[in-house]
């Protein structure tokens, strides 16, 4: 009998294969599409993630960016460069091959076209049925992303998908060496270009309030428009996320939750992939201890995470509902914008977040208070 079933190969699955073969775990990795395959993403990584693995990440890297821009609808544009070591762009399936293939080296198995019927736990071990024949492991993680079948399959409880939209551009970006933020153009939401060498990548999410894909899609299609693109030169995919609630948990009986399955995105700048490679490592710990005995194993998941992302995300959650405007303020989004984005210093601030190189709680307090204050809503 295996030891894990992990459903779903991107990041945070392929995360949690490597780690647990290298500690000398039975995986297996089950993958509905055929390998490699395409995925929508912005495919911005902080480079703090290679401290979690001992190979080189670099043939996954498109580029490598040292500046970020901010604009409020495509104007009053306002630029830092990163005092940090450069951010990375990948493309979603080269990221992953090279992930699972480090994983098959160690061990662990990948089935591809093999997709999840239904899952049922005797007790003791869980009961897998797929297109390709039934399976019997004693631990699963669910990594099927944010619309997968695992979250109601395991009887976790449904999560809010916000909708969002990619923009694959096959000309390359005017700023090759930056990433650019918009707000403004998308209502309660925003759109970000990074860069991927000869191409880049436009993706637009609507974080707050109600929102449909189609709004996502014409915003997208303007911003094309706006680069005076004509339609051969981009494809547009939809691409929903789930982003970070600080009242979920990630463990149940003998299975957990990694990645856009677990809802782990960033609630102010819908960072996706640091988090899945974290929650496929720390996933990948709890079940190794969980077979050596350890009974809270899989309880401590949940509170690691939360810990370890969680609380960062909490601050970055409150940012974002000034930000994105949950309180209907008219103008609220774009006051944000002048006295928490566009000054320098601000900037800066921002970009070493996204580097991983500042948390939200090292300034956290502090602008929560200045938003309260000018906003006038209470201490």
């Amino acid at each position: 009998m295996l030891d894990c079933i992990i459903i779903g190969a991107g990041p945070g699955g392929a995360s949690a294969a490597y780690h647990l073969a290298k500690r000398g775990r039975k995986v297996l990795v089950l993958e509905k599409a055929k390998l490699p395959r395409y995925k929508p993403c912005g495919g911005g990584v902080s480079p703090v993630v290679a401290q979690w693995f001992d190979f080189d990440f670099s043939p996954a890297i498109a580029a490598k960016v040292d500046g970020v821009e901010f604009t409020w609808q495509q104007g009053d544009r306002v630029a830092a460069n990163l005092n940090t070591e450069p951010m990375w762009m990948v493309k979603r399936d080269v990221l992953d091959r090279l992930l699972l293939e480090q994983a098959q080296a160690l061990g662990a198995e990948i089935r591809d076209e093999t997709e999840v019927v239904s899952l049922n736990f005797n007790g003791t071990a869980w009961q897998v049925s797929t297109t390709g024949g039934n399976l019997e492991a004693t631990y699963a993680i669910g990594a099927d992303g944010a619309t997968g079948i695992c979250t109601q399959l395991f009887g976790f409880e449904e999560r809010e998908i916000r909708p969002g939209g990619v923009l694959e551009i096959n000309t390359p970006p005017d700023t090759p060496d930056a990433v650019h933020f918009d707000f403004g153009s998308l209502k309660k939401g925003f759109i970000w270009d990074f860069p991927q060498g000869s191409s880049h990548t436009a993706s637009a999410v609507i974080m707050r309030g109600a929102g449909k894909n189609s709004e996502v899609k014409k915003q997208l299609l303007n911003y094309a428009k706006q680069l005076n693109l004509d339609a051969s030169q981009f494809t547009y995919y939809d691409c929903p996320t789930v982003l970070w609630s600080e009242e979920r948990v990630f463990h149940q009986q003998n299975s957990l939750l990694v990645g856009d399955a677990a809802g782990l995105a960033d609630p102010l700048l819908a960072e996706g992939i640091r988090p899945a490679l974290l929650s496929g490592l720390r996933a990948a710990e709890a079940i190794d201890n969980s077979l050596a005995g350890d009974n809270n194993a899989l309880e401590n998941y949940t509170q690691i995470l939360q810990e370890e992302w969680g609380k960062d995300m909490g601050y970055a959650k409150t940012w974002g509902d000034f930000f994105y405007n949950k309180y209907n303020i008219p103008g609220m989004s774009s006051q944000i914008y002048k006295i928490g984005v566009k000054r320098p210093v601000a900037a800066k601030i921002m970009s070493q977040i996204l580097c991983g190189e500042m948390r939200y709680s090292d300034v956290g307090e502090q602008v929560i208070k200045v938003f309260k204050k000018f906003f006038k809503l209470g201490k």
